[in-house]
């Protein structure tokens, strides 16, 4: 499907970052009504008038939009979404697809889908894009842009939902469509997302910041760079997926034992080695 293709009604929760962004592609690259539900009405309000939804909605009026949404993207925190479809599992519209926006994923579908039952579909995606600040005012049309999403489909999930969702991320920018399984998502995403922001706040906690601010260059605003964190979702986050975060910083701990170990001993030859592995493997990577 080409940009335009799909005539659907999408409603959006959560018009933050991530939702505020999804709102702003869809009415820029497609058709179909689309609508806002947020627990912020001024939020809602700005969106209406930048035309951005066609009509915004508070929690306690969800049903409305929902008994005619096709498609429902909930882009809001963990304990959040999970009352929330246990709260509206009789709002959905029938054969409805339901998708979320999340960074775990294998407990939150169980869940889901197990409550759901027939009544809709439920199927995970995560789009990997993002920035270093949050809120609608920061969202953007062109976020997805070349970006990867993850589909993490399961066995209740039906063959065209899944074909769907990618034809649908791919009309709104994103490049590379991967599918896992949720648990695979959860134990790769611990690693590649979580455990780089849980090293980014640990290193700018061991700061003493009027001491170093003269002395920072490029290295270390890189590695910090994702440490003005949302506390909020992010203790979340590392909490539902605290099995897989665990073993990332176990893991971690013993690398860095590894290479104080060779520097303690001044061996210059494992240290080279250390640093040139890990030279290779990001070339190989990224």
């Amino acid at each position: 499907m080409e940009d335009g293709d799909f005539n659907i009604n999408l409603t959006i929760v959560g018009l933050g970052l991530i939702g505020g962004s999804y709102a702003k592609a869809f009415k820029e690259k497609n058709k179909g009504h689309i609508w806002g539900i947020d627990i912020d009405k001024n939020t809602l309000k700005k969106a209406a008038e930048m035309d951005i939804i066609d009509d915004g909605y508070s929690i306690e009026n969800a049903q409305i939009p929902l008994k005619k949404s096709d498609v429902v993207i909930i882009s809001i925190y963990p304990e959040v979404l999970l009352n929330f479809v246990r709260n509206n599992l009789n709002n959905f519209k029938k054969g409805a697809i339901i998708t979320d926006t999340l960074g775990i994923k294998e407990d939150n579908i169980k869940y889901i889908q197990n409550i759901l039952g027939d009544k809709a579909e439920f199927i995970g995606g995560h789009p990997m894009a993002g920035k270093e600040v949050s809120g609608f005012l920061n969202a953007s049309k062109d976020i997805f842009e070349d970006a990867n999403y993850i589909l993490t489909p399961t066995a209740k999930n039906k063959k065209e939902t899944i074909d769907f969702m990618g034809e649908f991320v791919k009309s709104i920018g994103f490049k590379s469509i991967v599918e896992v399984t949720p648990e695979k998502h959860d134990e790769i995403i611990a690693f590649t997302s979580q455990l780089p922001h849980i090293i980014a706040v640990s290193l700018m906690n061991l700061s003493n910041c009027e001491d170093i601010k003269y002395f920072i260059g490029g290295s270390f605003r890189d590695t910090t760079r994702v440490a003005a964190i949302n506390s909020d979702l992010w203790g979340q986050l590392f909490i539902r997926n605290k099995k897989n975060i665990i073993k990332c910083i176990d893991d971690f701990q013993k690398n860095m034992t590894e290479i104080r170990n060779y520097i303690e001993k001044e061996d210059i030859n494992d240290i080279k080695k250390f640093l040139k592995e890990a030279a290779s493997k990001k070339e190989e990577i990224i």
